[in-house]
């Protein structure tokens, strides 16, 4: 031990799928847990899903679904697990067997993930935003808020002209897309398939000619392959508790109309623009004023100066400390048991 820490903490995570797929959530826990693996630990995530090999990404070392025993190759030598809702109980009943405190990444306040919370209570829970802690963390003994970390140095670009959607599902706002590209034919728009929900894509090539369509794509492409070509981002979401991908969008300077849930007005502060998500009307009127170049410019500014304010510097520290207290117990109980 070094400064009253482990040298090396040891991280079992266990989780549902992990980059270079490109879900919000996922993308998420791998920037925390390299995060530790840059400060020197190991980390060691258990797939719940089969993919090939074993691979290492940033210093994370991922081993796809075998088996049900996966977990156990790793978990007698671990000082913390780390999870996500969907494999807490699991996560949980392992941390139990094994005097192994557990820390659950909360990336939504659905009522699954609340009950989750409560019936297998975790030993930190980890927010994604202070509106999710604000509505679930009455049910946690230990919590903390830890805003999905977003380095502008990774996503900034010059903008291009089209007005974007990522994911081209109907809760993420599909149809509000579609409607105003109806409404804006000379603006071209693209949509980016999303690595979760119903895909609702144009009938044929002629329906929207102004509408391009590519596939969902891991983080790594983002940049140079989406926002290298957005000039305006569109987040008709019915549900966001935070909305990564705004924030990557502000990165350089591209402005964010969104509808107003508790997330996004939280994470977009006063450089997004907010219209209900039913309000097509004002949609179309907020998107007209953006493709204004003077009225484009101001809010590329605000958006810009935004993603600064969210630089993720002591959100990674507050989460490295976090979990570093943790391993630090297990370690000092292993050596009294000694």
């Amino acid at each position: 031990m070094t400064g009253g820490r482990p040298v090396q903490a040891r991280i079992l995570a266990m989780l549902p799928d992990y980059p270079p797929s490109g879900v919000g959530s996922w993308v998420m826990t791998h920037t925390l847990l390299s995060a530790l693996a840059a400060r020197g630990h190991r980390v060691d995530v258990v797939l719940g899903v089969r993919r090939g090999t074993p691979y290492e990404l940033d210093g994370v070392h991922v081993w796809p679904h075998r088996g049900k025993a996966d977990p156990l190759r790793f978990v007698r030598d671990a000082h913390v697990i780390v999870t996500h809702v969907d494999l807490t109980q699991r996560a949980v009943l392992i941390g139990h067997r094994y005097d192994t405190p557990v820390v659950q990444i909360a990336h939504n306040t659905s009522p699954l993930s609340r009950a989750a919370l409560q019936r297998w209570p975790a030993t930190l829970t980890v927010f994604n935003s202070s509106h999710a802690a604000a509505a679930m963390g009455d049910v946690c003994d230990r919590w903390i808020v830890v805003r999905p970390p977003v380095r502008m140095d990774d996503y900034a670009t010059t903008p291009g002209d089209c007005v974007t959607l990522v994911n081209l599902s109907a809760a993420k706002g599909a149809e509000t897309f579609y409607a105003l590209a109806e409404r804006f034919p000379q603006t071209r728009f693209l949509g980016v398939k999303g690595g979760y929900g119903v895909q609702i894509l144009p009938r044929g090539s002629d329906d929207l000619p102004n509408v391009t369509v590519v596939d969902h794509m891991p983080p790594s492409r983002m940049r140079d392959e989406v926002y290298a070509r957005t000039r305006i981002l569109l987040m008709p979401s019915e549900h966001e508790s935070w909305g990564r991908v705004g924030v990557e969008a502000m990165c350089s300077g591209i402005p964010v109309i969104a509808h107003p849930t508790a997330g996004l007005r939280e994470s977009l502060g006063d450089a997004g623009v907010f219209v209900d998500r039913d309000d097509i009307d004002g949609w179309e009127a907020a998107l007209r004023r953006l493709l204004d170049g003077r009225r484009w410019r101001a809010a590329s500014r605000r958006a810009k100066a935004r993603a600064a304010e969210l630089d993720p510097t002591d959100d990674l520290a507050a989460w490295c400390d976090g979990i570093e207290r943790l391993a630090w117990r297990v370690d000092v109980a292993a050596s009294i048991s000694k």
